[in-house]
């Protein structure tokens, strides 16, 4: 969606900033770097809009990378007013919708398999992770399989964010190693996933339930 990326001042002053739902990427990339720490790398040529906002500029000329910043800014016009990035509320999992059981099968049994290292089968939900490009080997889509279980299990308290939730369970797997995700079973084939694809993980699961904490 072009107006994801950008919105020129013609447009602008055809349909104002208050009438359009979407806030245009250029007008949050410096705050998002400023206020939460998130930098961006943009692959751009047709657009010399981002001029005014970007740190470093660099051009391919004939296969080779040429660093033209100054000559960027040159053309860039001067930044608006900088507004600080939104507040993000936090969204707390509901551990009631985490359910990895199947239709049919008897009460209290619950099924989480793999297929692959992109594809997870939660009860009788499919988990799609094929755009989660860091899951390098399935022995880390299986532990994210039972992590998601540990979450509901040992840290779904109703109050926890899921970043506060991801927190914890690090801190389990840090001190305890990769046997918390599954007690007593001694699970041999398991790697380590990044907290990044579980939050994924949980995300795609189509059951998952969040409420907004409280806003502060």
């Amino acid at each position: 969606a072009t107006n994801f990326m950008i919105r020129d001042q013609r447009m602008m002053q055809l349909v104002h900033p208050s009438k359009e739902p979407i806030s245009p990427y250029i007008s949050k990339v410096r705050a998002l770097k400023r206020d939460l720490g998130v930098s961006s790398i943009m692959v751009i040529g047709g657009c010399g809009d981002y001029f005014d906002v970007a740190d470093l500029v660099i051009m391919q000329d004939k296969y080779t990378a040429v660093d033209v910043t100054p000559e960027a800014k040159k053309l860039a016009r001067p930044l608006a007013d900088d507004v600080a990035f939104p507040r993000i509320t936090p969204r707390i999992p509901l551990r009631e919708s985490i359910d990895a059981s199947r239709e049919g099968d008897r009460a209290g049994f619950e099924r989480v398999a793999i297929n692959g290292k992109h594809e997870l089968r939660f009860g009788d939900e499919n988990i799609n992770l094929h755009f989660l490009h860091q899951i390098a080997h399935q022995s880390q889509t299986r532990a994210i399989g039972d992590a998601i279980l540990t979450v509901r299990d040992k840290l779904a308290d109703g109050h926890s964010s899921l970043s506060q939730i991801l927190d914890a369970l690090e801190e389990r797997m840090d001190g305890q190693g990769l046997d918390v995700l599954s007690p007593g079973k001694y699970v041999g084939n398991y790697a380590r996933p990044r907290r990044f694809e579980l939050a994924g993980a949980i995300n795609r699961l189509r059951s998952i339930a969040f409420r907004q904490a409280d806003a502060k």
